[in-house]
């Protein structure tokens, strides 16, 4: 039985359950979400963005943007 494209991607959890496993770290959805987008992997936009323009979104931290990538890459998405 052939699998979907979509069935072969890893969910945003079993990316979290990767990392903490793997690096002992332990991400969110946010960061998992930012470092999808800059390796340009980006299913549909965002539902509950702040309403406005100043609000501040924490910006990943490296060590996690790498455990994170390590993980797209175990789970073939990069």
């Amino acid at each position: 039985m052939d699998v979907t494209p979509a069935e072969s991607k890893a969910s945003y959890q079993g990316i979290k359950d990767w990392v903490l496993a793997h690096t002992g770290l332990k991400v969110s959805c946010l960061y998992i979400a930012q470092v999808k987008a800059k390796h340009g992997i980006i299913e549909r936009e965002c539902y509950n963005k702040a309403k406005s323009d100043g609000s501040k979104v924490p910006k990943c931290p490296p060590e996690k943007e790498k455990a994170i990538e390590e993980a797209l890459r175990h789970f073939q998405m990069i």
